[in-house]
């Protein structure tokens, strides 16, 4: 889930770039400004903005936190199952090597053997793939949906309250370096995003 911040990763560095634009030609038209980013509508002449705090929408939004428990318990899942078959195929070749040392096998039993086991390895892999390969797609599938319902969700909050930018946010890495928490709308996105999910 940690992929939600790289979708919005690009929003944000477009409004950083703006700000610095803005501020740039602010200050060329006015040295004497006090050099302070304008959070009034863009019809007085300013930049009108407020961001989302990614972490805390990861860890309020609940058909998030939900899709992220299935995730793990599915993986959790795929591991044990491939451990099993791990496991089987050493409990075989383990069988076969006993065998052959015991002088217990024909030349042909024991290429009939290798060629089984060759088989069963071939077979593990193949699952291993196709198993994480199909778990990746649902993960995608979630995080395009993901970035849909919130495209709608910021639409539809944004009729009312008119933002030329809304940017994201995150601690652990982002294209903003200083955030005014009166600017802080995630708590109307989360109760927002959850309403929508419950409907």
């Amino acid at each position: 889930m940690k992929n939600i911040p790289l979708v919005l990763s690009s929003l944000a560095l477009a409004g950083v770039v703006v700000l610095f634009a803005m501020r740039g030609s602010q200050n060329k038209k006015d040295n004497a400004g006090s050099g302070a980013v304008s959070v009034a509508p863009a019809a007085s002449g300013g930049c009108h903005l407020a961001y989302v705090n990614i972490d805390s929408l990861e860890m309020h939004y609940e058909l998030l936190k939900s899709k992220r428990e299935q995730f793990k318990m599915r993986q959790s899942q795929m591991e044990a199952e491939l451990q099993r078959s791990a496991q089987q195929m050493q409990s075989d070749i383990e069988a076969v090597q006993k065998k052959a040392q015991a002088n217990q096998l024909s030349q042909s039993e024991y290429e009939t053997a290798q060629k089984r086991i060759g088989q069963m390895q071939q077979s593990l892999e193949n699952r291993k793939q196709s198993m994480t390969e199909q778990l990746m797609k649902e993960q995608d599938e979630f995080n395009k949906d993901l970035k849909t319902r919130l495209d709608a969700l910021l639409e539809e909050y944004n009729k009312t309250h008119h933002y030329d930018f809304i940017l994201s946010y995150s601690g652990t890495g982002s294209a903003i370096l200083y955030t005014n928490k009166a600017l802080d709308i995630t708590k109307d996105i989360i109760d927002g995003m959850n309403a929508t999910t419950k409907k």
